[in-house]
């Protein structure tokens, strides 16, 4: 498969390794049940009907391109092929070609991340949580990603942006009911709440992105209507109060409601108390 230009590529990081080289003097042969994916693995979903696919293709021509390990006690740990790896097993390999390197734990999740980045996409989300690994486990900078995977650095902040979605939402993007797209969106959006229902609203609607970009700026118009109508009436309560204060000389507080409230009225000393109700019955 072709390289999609993501920085220096696999070739570099792994010396030695050359995607189109398949029966190369490193390759050895390792019982399936021997090999294990490795946990920080980004990709955490798999397509099952494209490892089906995979898998028919291995059991008629076997696997082409050898997986990348590294000894792991009495085990080896996937680097990059866990497609592979996983499409053998249901192919019913009992044995795998194999390529085995000696990397420290930060190179093997880089060499695994840009192997999936190389070979096919990850879900945005799961995208999003390799570049969040690399920064919280390892100290690396966006500026430091961006170098690694080829990719421009606002392109690594706009990824992690999306970690910033509520739960429910990074569901839906990483299940496929909302894209990128639309997630990208709802972040505009002020509230947890709001993109949730935003969401929702996206997924049961059938939106695409553009009517997903009117709906949303319908809802922040709804706001700031709302915001500027609460900023008329905070200034109207605040002339009665001045009004009434005023007519009676103490501080007095309107306290309003829809339909009903109460006027808190200041007093002082009981002479002042006298005073006021004097004014108040005249």
């Amino acid at each position: 498969m072709a390289k999609r230009g993501l920085g220096r590529g696999l070739d570099s990081l792994i010396p030695g390794y050359d995607e189109n080289i398949v029966n190369s003097s490193g390759v050895v042969e390792l019982k399936i049940i021997d090999v294990e994916p490795n946990s920080e693995q980004p990709r955490t979903n798999f397509d099952r009907e494209k490892l089906e696919e995979l898998a028919e293709s291995i059991r008629t021509h076997g696997v082409i391109q050898p997986i990348l390990v590294v000894k792991d006690g009495d085990r080896y740990k996937i680097i990059a092929g866990e497609r592979r790896w996983r499409a053998a097993k249901l192919a019913g390999l009992k044995e795998i070609p194999a390529l085995i390197r000696d990397y420290d734990e930060i190179k093997l999740f880089e060499v695994s991340l840009i192997e999936n980045l190389q070979r096919e996409d990850l879900n945005p989300i799961e995208e999003a949580l390799g570049y969040k690994s690399l920064m919280d486990r390892f100290g690396m900078t966006q500026e430091k990603i961006s170098e690694r995977v080829g990719k421009s650095r606002s392109a690594i902040a706009n990824a992690l942006r999306l970690l910033t979605l509520p739960r429910e939402v990074i569901e839906m993007v990483k299940d496929g009911v909302i894209s990128t797209g639309h997630a990208k969106v709802l972040l505009s959006l002020t509230s947890k709440e709001l993109q949730i229902q935003g969401a929702k609203y996206v997924a049961e609607k059938g939106l695409s992105v553009r009517e997903t970009e009117k709906y949303v700026k319908s809802v922040q118009n709804v706001k700031k209507e709302k915001k500027e109508e609460n900023s008329d009436l905070k200034f109207y309560i605040q002339s009665l109060e001045d009004k009434v204060s005023a007519a009676i000389g103490t501080k007095v507080k309107i306290r309003y409601g829809k339909g009903k409230g109460k006027i808190e009225i200041q007093y002082y000393t009981d002479e002042d108390l006298e005073r006021i109700l004097e004014v108040l019955s005249k």
